[in-house]
C-alpha cells in the first residue's frame, strides 16, 4: 500500500508516517516507481506505537515494541526491552499518583479553611454590629 492509504487506515497523517520514517520507526521501502511501499506488518507496527502514545508514552518509548515486533515476536511487548520500558512507566506513573494525591489533600485543606473562615464571618454577621460579609465576584460585591 502506498502512503496514504497506510495513514488513512491508521488514523494518522502521512506527515507523521514520514516523521516516524526519519526516525527509523518505520521502514523506508521504495517501489519500482518511486514511491514508498508499506505492508500490514507496517500497519501493526503503527498500531502498536499509537496506542503506546496514547497511554503516555513518548515516541522513543515505542521503540524496543517496534523492534520487538520486526524480530518477528507476535507481540511488541514480549521482549526484555519492552518489558523494562513498562516497569519505569509504571514507576513515573506511581510517581504522579503520588504527587496528585499530595495536591489533592492540600487542596482539601485549603477547602475545609476556607469553608470554616466563611462560617465563622457568618456567625459573626449576625452579631448585633457585627461585620457585614462581603464577597467579590465578578467586580460586583456583594
Amino acid at each position: 500500500m502506498r502512503i496514504g492509504e497506510l495513514a488513512a487506515r491508521a488514523g494518522t497523517t502521512t506527515r507523521t508516517l514520514r516523521y516516524y520514517e526519519s526516525r527509523g520507526l518505520l521502514p523506508a521501502r521504495r517501489g519500482e516507481n518511486g514511491y514508498r511501499t508499506y505492508d500490514e506488518h507496517d500497519l501493526r507496527l503503527l498500531r502498536q506505537i499509537r496506542t503506546l502514545q496514547d497511554f503516555g508514552f513518548d515516541l522513543e518509548e515505542t521503540r524496543p515494541f517496534v523492534e520487538c515486533l520486526r524480530a518477528g515476536h507476535p507481540e511488541g511487548d514480549s521482549c526484555p526491552a519492552s518489558l523494562a520500558v513498562y516497569r519505569r512507566k509504571l514507576g513515573e506513573l506511581d510517581t504522579l499518583i503520588d504527587e496528585l494525591r499530595s495536591v489533592r489533600a492540600q487542596v482539601a485543606g485549603q477547602l475545609v479553611r476556607a469553608e470554616q473562615a466563611r462560617d465563622e464571618l457568618a456567625a459573626e454577621s449576625r452579631v448585633p454590629g457585627g461585620p457585614e460579609p462581603e464577597c467579590e465576584l465578578g467586580g460586583q460585591t456583594w
